[in-house]
């Protein structure tokens, strides 16, 4: 199976990959395996990977532990416009087609790759030039684009929870503007920062309102990370900057969503995630590795959420490079420092290496199953 997505992207992505995952039996009838959920109108069965999800969110028994990893699909994923590049969106969906496909995930993370850049016309060699950063309106053509991005990535599994990815409006400016500079802008001229994030943070509860109405997402993926956690005290944190990202959890929620807020620790980044405790999300996903803090603190930090965590997500790292054995081992070492699995999913810090084995994920999938039925 490896090398698998890269062919398929060279390809124009439509070649599927050589050994297709396998449907898992539907769950027993009983509590442990409730997963049948209830009947909808009109007597059509229930997604059971919709149920088992909405179950985990509740903190309820569920028949398994989910699993969720996810990487970047398309070599242009952080560069690439795809504005002035029209193919990127149909690599991408053809892509993410390949990967459910192969992964047969739980719940599917819709990368926004192609569209990394919000929309800015002018130069922000100064704070003074964060004015011409504005909200933009749903008809946008980088939100039609990304709305479109994510119904057409549904249509691949109708049946599968959806989240889109969207980058919280301070990790937004930082890709603009570089993160010495964001630095910089936020010694020198917080008030301007912070309008800024504000009028970013309302285009982006567009984009999370049109990707759920429009896109029939079950919701978004909102990324937020502490560019340096040792300047950017916990007071300003939540005085400037939280207001503009919590303004797009509601806008998902008033649209009909569930929210997963990821507190990013790509690449090491160091936060403190009490300062996240009261964002109003379903589901937290925190880089346990990175962070030090396991399920117990978590859980304690997050109450009433489910967490999404486990796995180091870099390079060489046990779950791109080690054994079955180790991969297993490590996930029964997890579930046993979780002391309780519900409103567990199993996951990594971050995105993993995009030349991953994709076999590796049904490897933590089953040896997560075991110790759920054990």
């Amino acid at each position: 199976m490896k090398g698998w997505r890269a062919l398929c992207v060279r390809a124009g992505v439509n070649t599927l990959p050589d050994r297709p995952h396998r449907p898992e039996p539907e769950p027993p009838e009983g509590p442990a395996g409730a997963a049948k959920g209830p009947m909808p109108k009109g007597g059509k069965s229930v997604s059971l990977k919709k149920v088992l999800l909405e179950r985990t969110f509740g903190l309820e028994e569920t028949s398994r532990i989910p699993v969720g990893f996810w990487f970047h699909l398309i070599p242009e994923a952080e560069t690439g416009d795809a504005l002035k590049d029209p193919s990127l969106p149909s690599k991408s969906v053809a892509a993410h087609k390949a990967f459910i496909a192969a992964a047969g995930p739980d719940f599917v993370k819709t990368m926004s790759d192609g569209f990394f850049f919000y929309p800015f016309e002018g130069a922000a060699d100064s704070p003074g030039g964060l004015e011409g950063l504005r909200p933009i309106p749903a008809s946008h053509p980088w939100i039609v684009g990304q709305a479109g991005l994510q119904r057409e990535v549904r249509a691949c599994d109708p049946l599968l929870p959806y989240f889109y990815n969207v980058f919280s409006p301070l990790t937004s400016l930082r890709f603009l503007v570089g993160r010495e500079k964001l630095l910089s802008f936020l010694r020198e001229a917080p008030a301007a920062v912070e309008e800024a994030l504000n009028r970013i943070g309302d285009g982006l509860s567009v984009l999370a309102r049109e990707v759920i109405a429009r896109g029939m997402a079950d919701g978004i993926y909102l990324s937020v990370q502490n560019p340096d956690s040792a300047s950017i005290s916990a007071k300003d944190y939540l005085s400037r900057i939280a207001p503009s990202e919590i303004r797009i959890l509601e806008a998902a929620s008033a649209a009909g969503g569930r929210s997963i807020l990821h507190v990013c620790g790509y690449a090491g980044a160091r936060n403190r995630l009490r300062d996240f405790a009261s964002y109003p999300a379903s589901a937290v996903s925190f880089a346990r590795t990175v962070e030090g803090v396991g399920f117990p603190e978590a859980r304690e930090i997050f109450a009433g959420r489910a967490l999404i965590a486990g796995f180091p997500n870099t390079p060489g790292s046990v779950l791109h490079k080690g054994t079955r054995a180790e991969v297993e081992a490590y996930t029964e070492d997890l579930l046993k420092e979780a002391a309780g699995l519900r409103g567990i999913i199993i996951g990594a810090d971050c995105t993993v290496p995009s030349d991953i084995g994709i076999e590796r994920f049904a490897w933590v999938r089953e040896a997560a199953n075991r110790k759920g039925q054990a």
